[in-house]
């Protein structure tokens, strides 16, 4: 039994997540740390809400609320809403923990006694109307390198390109919307990432398994340009972790902040601690320390392509220049971007379906077949509500959904609601095994791998075998000169049904579960052999029909939803 570690970025706290999120990291993580589950491995799958910075002092100030009280009401919902989609973390942490201000303030403490941590003496952009030095992401205007008008401080949302607040072009505050900015002195803390430049480059050069959009990513910030550039870490916000060196103040840095991305990544392993202090588990450090045991630990992280600079060079820094024995990432899964409908989803803005309206419209397995089955791995994906509704009603509808109805009810009809007895397998029911045994070792393979969109197409032609053997033997023909050989197919087919549900489990957890407690099977391991599978029920095995697996989308119900989601939410 193999041991994973899986963390799923971390989504900001300022509102519920849309669905371009959702399929850019937690869901296919979620996908992941199923499927090894259901294979026998030792799964930990961390992730929690990003609580600190701007976003939240900005979110919590629209919402009228104190920023702790509106993190911590905010958490809750994001927290249900996992629930909703069946994410199955055994974690979901808060970066605003006091796990995680602890352990952010050892790291500064590390790296400052290795000398890694340089005091820089700047100017910073002052909002004379605001009264008060900007963070970079109370900052916008037009971005210089693709001239995006509304890039942020730090980063453009288009481009990718890192930024700095007097790049933008007509700069203007989020708070107030004054252009009345000015530059003013005052000190912060930088992590002199250049010096750890070559480390870094040999790291990455080294993962030859990763994504070339991973890899891409991170060998553009090292190279292009002047490369690496060492990268503040503190911020003038009331909000945040305080800037201690270990537990010892640090003088000069009164009233200021540590930057959220540098205690957001260290929440991967603060979560782990709050894992263990909830209850839930025991020994963190086994996860995470390579001197505690971790060196087994195969870990994985899956994120959106604007966070890959960060998980490559920032988060990695930290980790190396402390020259402490923690666990680094083995694999980074990264996703281009879901836009929606001709634009991009966009939290800040309200554009697109979020997570708590989808599922207002549908339950979770709708969402997570579409989503999944379009993962944007090599290139952007579009959702559109036609695609949608043509996707789901010939995928689950019509080929999964048909299937197990078809066949419960001709078995209720012509026998019982029991397996029945009779025949012998010939050469279809024989060709049936073979050919789901090369599709079940491709399906393991893309999921090995973590080739999302291959493993769904995998899955979908395996449910489609299934069908053409029921076209082909007829058992509704079969029966009128022969019975026990209709039984026989029957049989054959009433097997397919938990053998469907343990391989769908990953991408369809509630209909999964659904089918298994229709055909009375409690549990079911993962069907390694075919054969075996195909043979589990005993005769007289007594099962109910269920109830329709997954309903059509209506025309109706497609154009409504267009019509709904057209604008922007408020």
């Amino acid at each position: 039994m193999a041991r994973h570690l899986i963390t799923s970025a971390i989504p900001y706290i300022n509102g519920i997540k849309h669905l371009g999120n959702l399929i850019g990291s937690q869901l296919p993580a979620d996908l992941y740390a199923r499927y090894l589950r259901a294979r026998g491995n030792e799964v930990l799958f961390l992730c929690a809400t990003d609580e600190h910075g701007t976003p939240a002092e900005l979110a919590a100030a629209k919402a009228g609320k104190p920023v702790a009280e509106y993190c911590a009401d905010m958490w809750a919902v994001q927290a249900e809403i996992a629930q909703g989609f069946r994410l199955s973390f055994d974690h979901f942490g808060r970066s605003s923990s006091p796990q995680n201000h602890k352990l952010t303030q050892y790291f500064a403490g590390a790296l400052a006694a290795a000398g890694l941590i340089q005091e820089v003496t700047e100017n910073q952009v002052y909002s004379v109307a605001d009264g008060r030095f900007l963070p970079d992401r109370y900052i916008e205007g037009t971005c210089p390198n693709c001239g995006f008008e509304s890039a942020r401080g730090d980063q453009c949302d288009n481009c990718t390109k890192q930024l700095d607040p007097v790049d933008l072009i007509n700069a203007h505050s989020t708070i107030s919307g004054s252009t009345e900015l000015e530059m003013r002195e005052t000190k912060h803390l930088y992590l002199r990432q250049s010096k750890l430049k070559d480390d870094l480059n040999a790291w990455i050069s080294s993962k030859t398994d990763w994504p070339l959009l991973t890899t891409s990513i991170a060998k553009k910030w090292l190279h292009d340009g002047d490369g690496l550039q060492d990268r503040g870490i503190t911020r003038d916000l009331d909000w945040g972790v305080p800037v201690k060196r270990g537990t010892e103040d640090w003088p000069g840095m009164e009233g200021k902040v540590f930057y959220v991305w540098f205690d957001a990544p260290i929440e991967y392993i603060a979560c782990a601690q709050e894992w263990v202090d909830a209850g839930k588990g025991t020994d963190w450090e086994r996860w995470w320390r390579t001197d505690k045991g971790a060196d087994d630990v195969r870990y994985t992280q899956f994120m959106g392509k604007d966070n890959v600079p960060f998980h490559t060079l920032s988060f990695p820094a930290t980790i190396k220049g402390s020259a402490e024995p923690w666990k680094l990432v083995d694999y980074i899964k990264s996703f281009n971007y879901l836009n929606y409908d001709g634009g991009q989803f966009s939290t800040s803005r309200g554009r697109g379906v979020f997570m708590d309206q989808a599922l207002e419209i549908l339950p979770a397995d709708y969402w997570r077949w579409w989503l999944l089955s379009h993962a944007p791995e090599s290139s952007d994906a579009e959702f559109t509500w036609e695609t949608f509704q043509t996707d789901v009603n010939k995928d689950l509808a019509d080929v999964l959904g048909n299937f197990v109805s078809r066949v419960t009810k001709f078995c209720r009809s012509k026998f019982s609601e029991n397996v029945p007895v009779g025949g012998t397998w010939g050469a279809p029911e024989e060709q049936l095994i073979a050919d789901l045994s090369t599709r079940l070792t491709a399906y393991q393979g893309h999921m090995d791998a973590m080739e999302v969109r291959k493993s769904a197409a995998e899955l979908r032609a395996i449910w489609t075998l299934g069908n053409e053997y029921l076209q082909g033997v007829a058992p509704w023909t079969t029966f009128k000169t022969d019975p026990d050989q209709a039984a026989a197919q029957i049989r054959l087919a009433l097997n397919l049904i938990p053998f469907y549900a343990a391989l769908s489990a990953p991408f369809i957890p509630d209909a999964a579960a659904e089918l298994l407690e229709a055909m009375r099977v409690p549990d079911t391991a993962w069907p390694d052999d075919v054969r075996s599978a195909l043979t589990a029920l005993p005769v007289g095995h007594a099962f109910s029909v269920p109830e329709v697996t997954f309903r059509k989308i209506t025309d109706d119900e497609r154009s409504d939803w267009a019509e709904r989601f057209a604008g922007t939410r408020d």
